[in-house]
């Protein structure tokens, strides 16, 4: 019977898991087997630096293995993709589905909420791994494309980027849960996902914010050359905490819920 509440939300968001990985996938391919037709062009490395590169998450020599795929999927397509996926499933698992007055059928069930919540999170971290070992693949693959990436920096970088998706994507279902309304988790995860990638991508270019990029997610993952030195045991060990209280607020919410 537990399983059943898994089985039910993979099969109503296999379909999109599977897009997003295979459009992610095909994407980071192309990217990969372009770099050798730019590594020599040194007129890229002029666009690193500038405020407007540093939206896009350009940092580093473009030219350089670690800043190609910082400036063309891990600065910002994956994270995007990834979030795309949390977020969405986030605010659908329990708010959505409160809305839709299926929820409230669920917590009839001789199952704990708390274990409700459980299943649901393993179900968010299934689809997110979909594509967290698709992108992690293909940029291996680039280095038969002179992308001299470690696999264990690609592997650690690609973890970070999923449990910075799973972290928005529990803290949008603890929003869903205490509000009981998709658009307004969906609009919280949403806004705190983008106030973090600006503050990371900013923090490089303006020093008046560079101190605010500890409290960025993105920086975690993502903003401190993770791409080429691999994400470390301080970054895992935030991440996953933010995650851990993301759940345990998800729980909380959800165990005085009125779903009458």
């Amino acid at each position: 019977m537990l399983a059943n509440v898994t089985r039910l939300d993979l099969r109503l968001r296999r379909r999109s898991a599977i897009g997003y990985a295979a459009g992610l996938a095909l994407y980071t391919l192309i990217v990969v087997a372009l770099y050798p037709s730019f590594k020599n062009s040194a007129s890229l490395n002029s666009l690193s630096g500038s405020t407007a590169a540093a939206l896009f998450g350009v940092t580093g020599q473009l030219t350089s293995p670690g800043g190609w795929l910082n400036a063309n999927i891990y600065g910002n397509f994956f994270p995007l993709i990834m979030l795309l996926l949390a977020v969405g499933y986030g605010a659908a698992a329990l708010a959505g589905q409160d809305e839709a007055g299926t929820l409230a059928l669920v917590a009839t069930l001789p199952i704990r909420r708390r274990t409700i919540v459980l299943q649901k999170a393993g179900a968010m971290a299934l689809q997110s791994l979909l594509v967290a070992a698709a992108v992690a693949i293909c940029v291996v693959i680039g280095r038969g494309f002179q992308l001299a990436i470690s696999p264990a920096n690609t592997i650690s970088i690609s973890v970070a980027v999923l449990l910075m998706g799973l972290d928005f994507g529990l803290a949008t279902m603890a929003v869903g849960a205490h509000t009981g309304r998709r658009g307004t988790a969906l609009g919280v995860g949403s806004a705190a996902a983008a106030a973090s990638y600006l503050l990371s991508s900013l923090a490089s270019t303006i020093s008046a914010i560079r101190p605010g990029r500890y409290l960025s997610l993105f920086y975690w993952s993502v903003g401190d050359e993770q791409v080429t030195r691999g994400a470390s045991a301080l970054d895992f060990t935030v991440l996953i905490a933010v995650g851990l209280l993301a759940l345990l607020a998800t729980v909380s919410a959800f165990r005085r819920a009125d779903l009458s």
